[in-house]
């Protein structure tokens, strides 16, 4: 596989996990509070903690966010490294005939 290749599945696998309104939500909720525990994010969310997994975890393999484990709970936060680079310039530029 090449690099652009792998690049372009990069940039698919996390645009397939923006692509849904209640991850969008909760990248939301995570950029405006920080760090939350699991436990949390299903009220915030309300919804059953197996339905929030399913969704946390898809974006964790996109690497939106990142996971904290914190004794018995885990901790959630927007890894904003990750959601800046997909609002880069850097993306802009595989689709330019000149790169900046």
């Amino acid at each position: 596989m090449s690099a652009n290749e792998k690049t372009f599945e990069h940039y698919s696998n996390a645009f397939k996990a923006l692509a849904d309104p209640k991850r969008l939500k909760l990248m939301n909720e995570l950029c405006t509070r920080g760090q939350v525990c699991v436990c949390d994010l299903t009220e915030i969310m309300q919804m059953p903690q197996s339905k929030l997994s399913y969704h946390l975890k898809i974006l964790m393999d996109a690497d939106l966010i990142k996971q904290e484990k914190k004794g018995k709970w885990n901790y959630y936060e927007l890894n904003q490294k990750q959601v800046n680079h997909l609002l880069s310039p850097e993306l802009c530029c595989l689709f330019r005939p000149t790169c900046c």
